[in-house]
């Protein structure tokens, strides 16, 4: 059951001058976009098309908002689900970082062919963080895809986005096992607070989660069997985990974010100066999930006294249509003392929402799993993922040696791209839930 579904997640990014010409990457270093499967990999590794070697090298340049077009074109030929300009355009746009460094911040870059039509690109997302008191420039990116012919020359993508000047910070926690080498070449170690390799999750809706399950493993009458099936697993989680509990606090949800959590983003920010932290204004949360809430894909759940928020937990529906999985993640947990006191009453809450809305599973991912901490202790099911998804580089030394220390990391899914590009779930599939 733990290989019931495989996490989809987007690789990202790159960094270039403009109109210069790539160097082929070593043939053992070939990245692929996060929508192939292994068996996809194989084949694009033998197909003649892989095979043959493109009339002249391609023509690095930078990306601009006038490439969307090809680019949600190759995006789409390459099985992901691309962006309209709208929505594609605000992950710059609508984004209060870019727009204070806009003159001097690259959208991405592309490799064009001698048609100049665009056979690879790179998006590249600037992101605030705060550490010991000062701002720090990370950079994140999206839907690094190419085609076939032109793959031993899109490293060179990744390595703009990597190196590129100006920032403080790389981050990726999208990343997959086909694009593990190339990220393994530059260097860039893993995030050494949780495990991002697992998962943690609870099953909401026996019935549909075993209909989906079968479904996957192309099981005739998955329907019919799931009952017993269903039955069977509920009487074992009767008397596996501890149950959660509401603890008696209460747990008021949000259709949007206002003015308290300016107030709480200020308090934590003074409360934890020794913690990397992603900026967590108003403004940036309203940036951030924008479209999640817009496609009703984001809950909000808090921990209040009063008018003073004291928590807050974020949920972001995640499907996968395929199978009929209906699916919640935690992405993002906040709480002023940095404890877990308060997450155990947000996933009590979360549970019973999803009980309610027939959601077939809760899943929670990276934090919290190692022995006796709380997913381990409360959450009856893990699955492995196929490959550690959080990694990270600086180019500064202080910074780099701040870094090594667990004790400086809270990570979390609002990291990075990870709940900023996930294309999969468009209108289009969210509608079908």
């Amino acid at each position: 059951m733990r290989q019931l579904y495989s996490r989809s997640s987007t690789s990202s990014l790159s960094r270039c001058q403009r109109h210069t010409t790539p160097p082929p990457a070593p043939p053992s270093c070939q990245p692929f976009t996060h929508a192939e499967s292994l068996n996809e990999t194989v084949k694009a590794l033998v197909s003649p098309e892989r095979r043959a070697k493109p009339a002249r090298a391609p023509k690095l340049r930078e990306a601009s908002f006038k490439d969307h077009a090809q680019i949600a074109s190759l995006e789409s030929r390459h099985g992901l689900a691309p962006k309209d300009y709208d929505e594609w355009s605000h992950l710059w746009l609508g984004n209060p970082l870019y727009r204070e460094l806009q003159a001097g911040w690259t959208v991405g870059w592309v490799l064009e062919n001698e048609d100049d039509q665009i056979v690879a690109s790179i998006g590249n997302i600037p992101l605030l963080y705060e550490f010991e008191g000062k701002r720090i420039i990370a950079t994140s990116g999206r839907a690094w895809v190419a085609d076939p012919a032109y793959r031993s020359f899109s490293p060179a993508l990744l390595e703009r986005v990597i190196n590129q000047p100006g920032i403080d910070l790389y981050l990726n926690n999208t990343m997959t096992a086909e694009a593990a080498p190339c990220f393994r070449m530059f260097g860039c170690p893993r995030v050494p607070m949780g495990l991002w390799d697992e998962s943690a999750f609870w099953i909401t809706n026996y019935r549909g989660f075993l209909e989906s399950f079968l479904v996957l493993k192309n099981c005739p009458l998955s329907k019919t069997l799931s009952y017993p099936l269903s039955a069977a697993v509920f009487l074992k989680d009767l008397f596996s985990k501890k149950a959660l509990r509401d603890g008696e606090v209460e747990v008021p949800a949000c259709s949007g974010f206002d003015e308290r959590f300016d107030q709480f983003w200020a308090e934590l920010k003074a409360r934890n100066p020794h913690l990397l932290l992603a900026v967590r204004t108003r403004e940036q949360l309203e940036w951030h999930y924008k479209y999640a809430l817009l496609d009703h894909r984001l809950w909000i759940l808090t921990v209040v006294r009063g008018s003073r928020l004291l928590a807050y937990a974020t949920f972001e529906r995640r499907d996968r249509p395929e199978s009929g999985l209906k699916r919640m993640t935690l992405v993002d947990f906040q709480s002023l003392d940095q404890s877990t006191t308060f997450l155990l009453p947000l996933l009590f809450r979360a549970l019973r929402k999803c009980q309610e809305e027939r959601i077939h599973v809760l899943e929670s991912m990276g934090r919290w799993l190692a022995q006796g901490e709380l997913m381990e202790v409360f959450a009856p099911y893990r699955r492995k993922l196929r490959a550690w998804s959080y990694f990270y580089r600086t180019n500064n030394p202080q910074l780099a040696e701040s870094l090594k220390v667990p004790g400086t990391w809270a990570p979390s899914l609002y990291d990075g791209n990870a709940s900023l590009c996930t294309g999969f779930m468009n209108r289009r599939l969210s509608s079908r839930s």
